[in-house]
């Protein structure tokens, strides 16, 4: 799939790390450093935008590597890029470690994942079929 992409960073476009990954890394795009103390969160800017085709999503993820080495997670995660978005991806890093962590110019922030999805139609109805876990919520399928 080809996706028109404008790069107004220093950075090389996002690439895959192996042969096999579903996310592209996306890298900071900044002047300066941004410290985010514990329980902090920042946008942080890439300097790219995207034009994702109609019918997909772009998914701003984590980084497994960041969440457990500094204790980083993404605050909406993931966090979605709809095929009408023209403006810069951000990724919106929340620091939940109790140490304060700096983020660099170039490193990298998050991952990319391009994925179809489907445009619905609602069809009201007064009831819906049964199934075995019915209207159990959280938990409801047992522990373990």
């Amino acid at each position: 799939m080809q996706i028109p992409v404008v790069n107004r960073s220093r950075h090389p476009l996002p690439e895959y790390q192996t042969d096999h990954a579903a996310g592209l890394d996306l890298r900071a795009f900044l002047d300066a450093p941004v410290t985010l103390g514990p329980l902090e969160r920042a946008l942080i800017p890439t300097g790219l935008a995207v034009a994702i085709p109609v019918g997909f999503e772009g998914q701003v993820r984590p980084r497994s590597g960041l969440a457990l080495r500094h204790g980083l997670a993404l605050v909406n995660s993931p966090g979605t890029i709809d095929a009408d978005y023209r403006g810069e991806i951000g990724v919106l890093l929340v620091n939940l470690s109790n140490v304060p962590f700096e983020v660099r110019d170039g490193e990298r922030v998050g991952q990319l994942v391009i994925a179809k999805h489907e445009t619905i139609a609602w069809q009201p109805t007064e009831t819906l079929a049964p199934t075995g876990r019915g209207t159990g919520g959280y938990g409801s399928t047992g522990a373990g």
